[in-house]
């Protein structure tokens, strides 16, 4: 991934460490500077410049930063530097979950319990989400505008959750395999959730490499996905991974069958092997239906009956997911309905793929 543009003084200080060798740099200053951003910050969430920050130290652990030497994945300043973040981050998702939940009350004591609690959770929501709205009335900037923000997510697929693979035993990761396993493809690529995602991204117009809409990205969109490694990476936190991920599967169903209406509704065009994005959308919820009911009873539930004391991280990780969803929902829904860009900034006008490829290409005009 390209390094991006620095959206404040952490970035600033922190790239500048970056770009040079890890033992040329004791990274004082931006210590200090982190800490000064982490006293003066509104809400960690939707800080631009600390959640920027922890997207790429996080991203040191998965794919790279460009131009930035692989041994600052194991330096301990940096480390540090991510743990003052991550500390404060995962303190707001702990009051923020509180404050929408409130407290979980008498734990479950079966697996079965513990997926239905989970279901109950999805089913929790009121009001209309963004999901809807793009079912029902997006129009095709919109609708764009909805692929990029979940893009950086989407196309990273499960990756976060594989860290919590030699973590877990028996019944709970033969159930986190077996979802793995499918998101990635089952040994067929084109079968991938990430490639047909991306197949979606092309159909209008945009582009599909890791990282290429950073610049667009608001701080809770990067919150959404920080959220996601900072569970993974954390053994500590399994409990809330498990919980996450069982979460995501439960709640897929409803989502995707809207988006799947919004793509119909806006005639997308066949797309490489996919024969209808619309259709693959309405694919993605059928499983989503099958694999919900085993991530909350057999990967989530299971971690509870074999370890009592992990489930209060488990619906920690849960309701953190349906937190930072209704959060990033309601401030695309506000943009739409002010009649604004949800992004950064509006989009650039659609790429056309060159040969039908994903990635960088040609820019034409699109129709509203």
């Amino acid at each position: 991934m390209k390094l991006p543009q620095n959206r404040g003084p952490v970035t600033y200080m922190l790239w500048a460490d970056l770009l040079a060798y890890p033992s040329d740099c004791p990274l004082t200053a931006t210590g200090g500077s982190v800490r000064q951003a982490l006293r003066t910050s509104e809400d960690i969430l939707y800080d631009e410049d600390l959640q920027l920050a922890l997207f790429c130290l996080y991203e040191l652990h998965g794919s790279g930063v460009n131009g930035v030497d692989d041994r600052w994945e194991w330096d301990p300043g940096l480390l540090e530097v991510r743990h003052q973040i991550e500390s404060a981050f995962e303190a707001r998702l702990r009051r923020g979950t509180m404050e929408l939940f409130g407290p979980e009350g008498q734990a479950p004591r079966s697996a079965e319990e513990v997926a239905d609690r989970l279901s109950a959770l999805t089913a929790g929501a009121k009001g209309p989400t963004v999901t809807d709205f793009v079912g029902r009335e997006a129009n095709t900037d919109q609708v764009r505008e909805f692929l990029v923000h979940r893009s950086v997510r989407q196309l990273k697929e499960s990756d976060p959750h594989c860290w919590s693979v030699p973590r877990l035993t028996g019944r709970p990761k033969a159930a986190l395999v077996d979802l793995q396993t499918d998101g990635y493809g089952s040994g067929q690529p084109h079968r991938v959730r990430a490639e047909r995602f991306a197949a979606v991204m092309v159909s209008l117009g945009l582009d599909t490499g890791f990282g290429a809409y950073m610049e667009w990205m608001p701080a809770l969109s990067l919150a959404a996905v920080n959220m996601m490694s900072m569970f993974g990476l954390n053994r500590r936190l399994r409990g809330a991974a498990a919980g996450q991920l069982a979460i995501d599967e439960i709640g897929s169903l409803l989502p995707h069958a809207a988006y799947a209406e919004g793509l119909r509704r806006l005639g997308l065009p066949p797309v490489d092997e996919v024969p209808d994005v619309a259709d693959a959308a309405v694919e993605q919820a059928e499983v989503g239906a099958v694999h919900g009911w085993a991530a909350g009873r057999d990967l989530a539930g299971g971690l509870v009956e074999q370890d009592p004391s992990l489930a209060d991280d488990v619906f920690f990780g849960a309701a953190s997911a349906c937190l930072m969803d209704q959060l990033l929902g309601r401030w695309q829904l506000e943009a739409w309905h002010a009649g604004r860009s949800s992004l950064r900034r509006p989009l650039p006008s659609a790429f056309v793929p060159r040969g039908g490829q994903h990635g960088p290409a040609t820019e034409v005009g699109l129709p509203a």
